[in-house]
């Protein structure tokens, strides 16, 4: 059962999100939140797999409460849903160790998705977050790409090959096929390489390689 807390300063809102996710057979809410602060109490209280995080809201923003819950915790997942897709919050949140990025119309089936495929250490980011997230990167290449580039000279070849993967946005399952491996070692490269290079979750390891230009290369 996937554990869930939900984080978000709008009660309606927050309510019709936590009967959604309870909703769903393998998902339960443990904990609520109206903002923050109280987001990063629930986290450490109840420590569960997923926090849904909104982005605005008072006494502390949902950028901050992703930073603290991830210094505070290990094997949390925070995953972002707001009305935004400012490009001052989606990179920010994610180079925080935001696991994913939703869209407040996200459909039922989007949110669940995205819930599961943070707890199984995967990433979920709405196609449009994902557009904007590409445009931003893409245009400050030339100030970060020296600096990535020098970050990945710790990773082997086939390291390298699975980060690339990873910017192109394919699954462990998917990375097996394409690079003939069985699914658990795409797994333990990843996680190695992540350790080395000082990520936290593959949306992180996504960006850095998109960064370096490995994953055009593919």
């Amino acid at each position: 059962m996937i554990r869930v807390v939900v984080v978000d300063d709008e009660r309606l809102f927050r309510d019709g999100i936590a009967r959604l996710v309870d909703a769903a057979e393998d998902m339960t809410v443990v904990a609520q939140a109206g903002n923050g602060r109280e987001g990063v109490d629930a986290a450490v209280a109840h420590h569960p797999d997923v926090v849904l995080m909104d982005m605005q809201m008072p006494l502390m923003d949902g950028l901050e409460a992703t930073e603290e819950i991830l210094r505070a915790t290990s094997g949390i997942a925070v995953v972002v849903l707001t009305a935004f897709q400012y490009d001052e919050y989606i990179l920010p949140a994610l180079r925080a160790g935001a696991a994913g990025y939703l869209l407040k119309d996200s459909t039922t089936d989007e949110l669940r998705r995205g819930i599961r495929a943070a707890a199984e250490g995967e990433a979920m980011l709405s196609p449009a977050v994902t557009r904007r997230l590409l445009d931003t990167v893409s245009s400050s290449l030339s100030t970060r790409e020296v600096d990535a580039r020098r970050r990945l000279e710790v990773l082997s070849d086939r390291e390298r090959d699975v980060f690339g993967c990873v910017a192109r946005g394919l699954s462990n399952a998917q990375i097996a096929r394409e690079l003939y491996m069985a699914e658990p070692t795409v797994k333990a490269h990843l996680t190695h390489a992540m350790a080395k290079v000082g990520v936290v979750n593959r949306t992180q390891a996504a960006i850095l390689a998109y960064e370096a230009g490995i994953g055009a290369e593919a």
